[in-house]
């Protein structure tokens, strides 16, 4: 019995070595924090877990979280700049998505839309990711969560006028080249639900099913339809459009062969576990192999994380007295006053030649270098992205280190730092603002903002002529004294309460507009409101207060 466990296990690491071997790349973008509309609950979380379940797979993953327009062309362009040559190209979005005119737009957190010209230069049409795919790929898999219900829309439609029936709700069908696979969230022209857990429905899934050990996507997206139906109580149908010209199988297995074996079987099903020890068996931390043994609490290989984490603890007791008898050169070396404070710790022979410089992999230096500062500062260790590994680099990478509580054996970037970055999905260093600002929410914002976050309701009553209407009410919501709503409102309320809003809105083809000023003092606010366009000569009073 041990030589046949022994064999299954080496007849699977064969096979695992060879799915690996694959070039994989995945693009994980998750939007979440909008600016001009109701922020998402899940994106983040299902982009962070979607990229942790790719790397775990053997994908290279970009991952861009909250992006702003320019941060999603930065995302995508270094998408593209890895995906020539992949057996596989993976592309995940989670976030708003809109369909005008049966194209499909994925929707930045910093997009406004007040009109349809807005559309080219504040939105990315899904298919410039995918285009790009189909001419660099053999194999690509696209996977929409951006089926969600977008007040966005409902702004673009108003300010579209007659033209309004072009903007349809969610998502519209796609067409895919030969060697492609699509997967909405939901069937083209419904809406998605975002769900009440850690991660939408769909994403829910996703991360059950996809990569199923022997198992081709196809059967993967069968399982991910029956889920989300009953999770869903067949409110929400996932749908996917494919091309593909064979069997796509992500996780390879012997679990067919040897179905006879239940330790066979379970073997099998440890495939990621596998690819998860391999990425951290040579690693100098004993953080990593804590992490292992708390992810697979029984797995195979946790007397061998247990003895990695001995001798880690004493290689490191022993080499304290030699590094507290030299404290010059060890000052010399990492520029810290002593061994107690530097991140460095001693280095093991395997890991001299990164302490040199060198890089392991093949990666070129210049781009490993850029690569490095562009996760170091997604987790807001560094300021600066330069792609020249100097004096700042190295400080970002200690305080990255101190804040993990890390002891890195280099301050050089390597593959497996590089690889050890973009599995981490929250900022890491504390963010610092000046200028008399504070740190929220991952932004700095004047202090005080907070105390007007919330929903609140905004009452408009004319005092001129302003047409079939005498009084009005809107919904808002103000987040770091930023303003927003799903009816074309939009502006900032100042630290001090004061109120400065304008509404868009197309009327008879012409377009209008009101401006409105006023205060907030405590749960109540006051002011005035004056049309513009096709709303002059309407004006009035407003009132606002805390839903």
């Amino acid at each position: 019995m041990h030589y046949l466990r022994a064999a299954v296990v080496l007849s699977l690491l064969f096979l695992s070595s060879y799915a690996w071997a694959e070039k994989r790349v995945a693009l994980v973008i998750g939007n979440a924090a909008y600016q001009h509309a109701p922020q998402l609950a899940n994106p983040q979380n299902d982009a962070s877990d979607m990229a942790s379940k790719l790397t775990g797979l053997g994908f290279v993953v970009v991952t861009g979280r909250d992006l702003d327009l320019t941060g999603m062309r930065r995302s995508i362009r270094e998408f593209v700049g890895k995906v020539e040559g992949a057996d596989v190209a993976l592309f995940f979005y989670a976030g708003h998505g809109l369909q005008v005119n049966g194209g499909n737009y994925m929707i930045p957190v910093d997009a406004q839309l007040r009109s349809n010209n807005d559309l080219d230069f504040e939105a990315l049409p899904v298919e410039l990711v995918l285009s790009a795919m189909e001419r660099n790929a053999k194999v690509n898999l696209v996977f929409l969560d951006a089926c969600r219900d977008n007040p966005l829309a409902a702004t673009l439609a108003r300010s579209m006028g007659t033209r309004s029936v072009v903007v349809g709700r969610g998502l519209a069908k796609l067409d895919t080249g030969v060697g492609s696979l699509i997967a909405f969230a939901t069937q083209p022209g419904n809406v998605a639900l975002d769900g009440a857990d850690r991660n939408s429905p769909f994403t829910t899934a996703l991360l059950r099913h996809l990569g199923t050990p022997g198992q081709s996507i196809t059967d993967d997206l069968i399982a991910v339809r029956r889920t989300v139906l009953k999770a869903t109580d067949g409110k929400q149908v996932p749908w996917d459009s494919s091309s593909l010209t064979g069997p796509v199988v992500l996780n390879p297995s012997l679990a067919a062969e040897t179905a006879a074996s239940p330790a066979a079987t379970a073997d099998t099903d440890r495939t990621v576990e596998l690819a998860y020890w391999n990425s951290i068996k040579d690693l100098t931390a004993s953080s990593f192999f804590e992490a292992y043994l708390q992810e697979y609490p029984n797995g195979a290989f946790g007397t061998l994380a247990k003895l990695k984490i001995a001798a880690i603890a004493e290689r490191e007791k022993q080499s304290k007295p030699a590094l507290q008898q030299k404290p010059d050169a060890q000052q010399a070396v990492t520029g810290e006053g002593s061994a107690s404070q530097t991140d460095v710790a001693a280095l093991e022979p395997a890991n001299r030649a990164q302490a040199s410089g060198s890089t392991a992999g093949n990666m070129p230096a210049g781009e490993l270098a850029l690569a490095t500062q562009r996760e170091l500062a997604r987790i807001g260790c560094l300021a600066r992205v330069d792609g020249k590994w100097g004096d700042s680099s190295r400080k970002a990478l200690q305080t990255y280190a101190a804040h993990k509580g890390l002891k890195l054996a280099s301050l050089a970037p390597t593959e497996e730092l590089l690889n050890g970055l973009r599995a981490i999905g929250n900022r890491v260093c504390p963010l610092v603002c000046g200028n008399g600002m504070e740190a929220r929410d991952n932004r700095c914002v004047a202090p005080g903002l907070s105390a007007f976050d919330g929903r609140w309701n905004l009452i408009r009553r004319a005092k001129t002529d302003c047409g079939d209407w005498r009084e009005l009410s809107t919904t808002l919501y103000i987040r770091n004294g930023v303003v927003s709503s799903s009816s074309g409102f939009s502006g900032k309320i100042s630290s001090n309460g004061t109120v400065n809003i304008a509404h868009t809105f197309i009327h008879k083809g012409r377009k209008g507009g009101n401006t409105v000023t006023g205060m907030i003092k405590g749960g109540k606010g006051s002011g005035r409101f004056r049309g513009t366009g096709a709303g002059s000569g309407c004006s009035g009073i407003i009132t606002m207060s805390r839903m």
